[in-house]
């Protein structure tokens, strides 16, 4: 498995923005497929946005044109950026990787996980 961190969570009002980041160990960083999921309170793990290896991104409809993923191969990290927050956001978000490199957005297709970074917006 690949280790994964997540950081950058907190607390902010609705109409702001945050920026997430997710370190990962590995020397095959470049080619893993990375995804972003959330949880919110009393609901399901549901999927955000995913970036591959060449850089083709996919998103859910709920945060499309609001939420950007992007990645940096020589600092093994992923980001995702979240602007126009909505207290709907609000969620534990966890980083997760595909070492296969598939076109995944299906949570049990990925076979690491970070622990999780809280956000939470404020009306």
């Amino acid at each position: 498995q690949v280790q994964l961190v997540e950081s950058g969570g907190g607390l902010v009002q609705a109409g702001g923005s945050l920026r997430l980041s997710c370190a990962a160990s590995g020397r095959a960083f470049n080619m893993y497929t990375m995804g972003w999921f959330r949880q919110a309170p009393g609901k399901e793990r549901e999927f955000v946005a995913t970036i591959n290896w060449s850089d083709s991104t996919r998103y859910a409809d709920s945060v499309k044109g609001r939420i950007t993923i992007s990645r940096d191969n020589n600092k093994n990290t992923v980001y995702l950026q979240k602007n126009i927050l909505k207290p709907e956001d609000t969620a534990v978000y966890y980083c997760a990787a595909d070492r296969a490199g598939r076109s995944v957005v299906n949570d049990y297709e990925f076979d690491s996980w970070g622990q999780g970074t809280q956000v939470t917006v404020s009306s």
